[in-house]
């Protein structure tokens, strides 16, 4: 049996055979041609491109019409230093596809995992550059299938699905602050304009706040 092994790690392997941590001879069966892969912090001009990939995709599996990020929400991207790399960026992107109204992503969409004051940079989506070769991580990442478009009955149930887990993540957020409305706004990365705008649609949509608030 002819084999080839594509292995992948973020650890430093020769560190961790110096130390014992790993097995030498494993090391050099793995190591025949290693690549070194940057951080998506370190090739900022990926950022928008993969989001853009990664965020066509999933509206498709989602029977969605065609959104596109706007200036502020690029330039959030693009300022956030992601420390998940591309996993991380896929998870912001699929959770924007849920809190997004119309044909646009706005920077209020954009719910990050971490948010520290020191993570966010100046740049701007005037920096990213287009006419650098793909780098293999971008490739890999953004090069799976994508399935074929769902039915209209399907596409009802998973549009009311979208919808019913977008409304368990405000109440969640809600319940966790205490119904502090700016805390919980601060929570889903949005502004407390948004959080207005979305419990008044959760409210004209019939759905019970304050027993949803209520219940344990």
């Amino acid at each position: 049996m002819d084999v080839r092994v594509i292995a992948t790690t973020n650890r430093d392997l020769r560190q961790h055979v110096s130390e014992h941590k790993f097995r030498e001879d494993l090391y050099y069966r793995l190591s025949v041609f290693p690549l070194q892969w940057l951080p998506l912090r370190e090739r900022r001009q990926d950022i928008v491109p993969l989001a853009t990939r990664l965020m066509n995709m999933h509206c498709q599996k989602m029977n969605k019409g065609k959104v596109v990020l706007d200036a502020a929400a690029q330039s959030k991207l693009m300022g956030y230093e992601w420390p998940g790399n591309v996993r991380e960026l896929d998870n912001v992107i699929q959770r924007a596809l849920i809190l997004q109204q119309g044909e646009f992503i706005g920077a209020d969409d954009l719910m990050f995992t971490v948010m520290a004051p020191q993570q966010m940079t100046t740049t701007t989506p005037a920096d990213i550059t287009v006419d650098e070769m793909p780098t293999s991580e971008s490739i890999a990442s953004t090069a799976s299938a994508v399935t074929s478009p769902v039915s209209g009955e399907q596409a009802s149930g998973l549009g009311s699905g979208m919808k019913n887990h977008e409304f368990q993540l405000i109440v969640d957020a809600l319940k966790n602050e205490r119904g502090r409305k700016k805390q919980a706004a601060e929570k889903l990365g949005i502004s407390p304009r948004t959080l207005r705008y979305k419990l008044a649609k959760m409210r004209e949509s019939g759905f019970d706040l304050d027993a949803a608030l209520q219940a344990c």
